[in-house]
This record gives structure tokens, C-alpha cells and sequence, in this order.
């Protein structure tokens, strides 16, 4: 008797539905309404944690498991400095802070949180360092032989 699975075939869910190449609708929307309550949640909820004390903080993305019974919180502290503590102070009181997301969002599960520090500021700091450098200065100053007009001639395109 012929199985009738789809587990073994490349780009099919197990419903026969092609898997989706990035996070679905359903959890954008959830991402974006654990960032902002837990935006909300960061300024105004105190946190008993030494690490956390006058420790402001942005929360800079919330992904979401396509169960939504996790998440994975990106947070940058101001100025980035004591990055590591703070997430890890987070981290401590996660169960603290799901608590108070469970009341204030409506989902049907609240997320399990974990925090992890955002890397992308400090990647655009070193793109702009890397652009600021003379040498790549002088390069993307420089005209592109490949480009220039005269390198084409009527008809040629």
C-alpha cells in the first residue's frame, strides 16, 4: 500500500502546502505586538534586577515561532554599553516579564521570551567606519571603467 506522506518530498510542508521562505503574516503581526507591549513593559514595570536598574532599553525586534509559543527578543540597552549584562539580567527575569506580557497582549499563548542583544548597530557602525576609510574613499570616487560612457558606443547596449 503506497504511503501518503509528503515528509520526504523538498519544499512541501506535511500538509502539501510549499514551506514559506520567511516568517508568515500571523507571525509578523505577534511579533510586532510582543515588541510593543514589551517596550511598554521595559519603561514603565520595575525590574528587580541589579543589571536592570536605570537601564534604558529599546527593543529593536520580536521574532516569533510559527507556534508563537516562543520568542526571540532583540534589545539594544542606549548607547550599547553593558550590552551583555543587561541581556543577561533580562534573561533572569524572562518569567517576570511574561507574566506581565500575559496580561497585557491577547494572544492565546504568551510567548516564552529569551533575549538576545541586537548586533545590527553595531554592524551599521562598522559599515559606516569601513565607508569613512580613505582608501575606500578614494575607490568609490574613482569612475568604474565598466560603467563610463564612452566605453559604449551607439548600438552596442
Amino acid at each position: 500500500m503506497p504511503s501518503h506522506s509528503h515528509k520526504g518530498r523538498p519544499g512541501k510542508g506535511g500538509r502539501g502546502r510549499p514551506e514559506p521562505a520567511g516568517p508568515t503574516q500571523r507571525q509578523l503581526k505577534a511579533g510586532e505586538l510582543v515588541r510593543h507591549a514589551l517596550a511598554e513593559i521595559l519603561r514603565e514595570e520595575p525590574l528587580h534586577d541589579p543589571a536592570l536598574l536605570n537601564a534604558s532599553i529599546t527593543v529593536t525586534e520580536a521574532r516569533v515561532s510559527p507556534d508563537l509559543r516562543h520568542a526571540t527578543v532583540f534589545v539594544e540597552p542606549l548607547g550599547g554599553r553593558n550590552a551583555g549584562e543587561i541581556v543577561e539580567g533580562l534573561n533572569r527575569v524572562s518569567k517576570y516579564i511574561r507574566g506581565v506580557l500575559g496580561r497585557t497582549i491577547e494572544l492565546k499563548f504568551t510567548p516564552d521570551l529569551r533575549f538576545m542583544h541586537d548586533q545590527s548597530f553595531d554592524a551599521a557602525l562598522a559599515m559606516n567606519r569601513l565607508f569613512d576609510n580613505p582608501v575606500v574613499q578614494r575607490d568609490l570616487a574613482a569612475p568604474d571603467d565598466d560603467d563610463s560612457p564612452d566605453t559604449f558606443r551607439d548600438g552596442d547596449h
